[in-house]
């Protein structure tokens, strides 16, 4: 009976939901976040160049992406292809970074959409975002 009791009580305790991502802090400054966030802005002002002239985007799911490298030349397009191949991994782990923060996984789909809504903020006028259909649209 006390087992049966036992049982009863902790099924009856409240269940801790997955944050939304209002409520996801993203400056929230353990060490991994903080780390990574400084990789990141590490390589963005190399990142800016290809951004300015359309070359790359942010795409709908939060990663770089190429958008028009017709433009460049071979040594131009390889060193665009390696920082979006650099970039990428380390914008997921700034996601996980952040979910960790708030609880572990679970939190990682509220983890993402928040960052993902930052960095489309963070993007200037006139780069270029892509849209849910996959279309590229500049930012106003």
């Amino acid at each position: 009976m006390k087992r049966l009791l036992l049982l009863l009580a902790i099924l009856s305790l409240p269940v801790a939901a997955a944050p939304t991502s209002d409520q996801i802090n993203l400056d929230i400054g353990t060490p991994p976040v903080i780390i990574v966030k400084h990789t990141l802005a590490q390589r963005s002002s190399r990142l800016v160049r290809f951004y300015e002239v359309g070359i790359i985007g942010l795409g709908n799911d939060g990663m770089i992406k190429m958008r028009d490298g017709s433009r460049l030349n071979l040594a131009q397009r390889q060193i665009a292809e390696k920082l979006i191949d650099q970039e990428n991994p380390d914008r997921n782990s700034l996601i996980y970074a952040i979910a960790e923060a708030h609880g572990g996984q679970d939190a990682e789909p509220a983890a993402r959409a928040a960052q993902i809504q930052r960095w489309k903020m963070q993007f200037h006028s006139g780069w270029w975002i892509e849209d849910a259909q996959g279309n590229w649209l500049q930012k106003p």
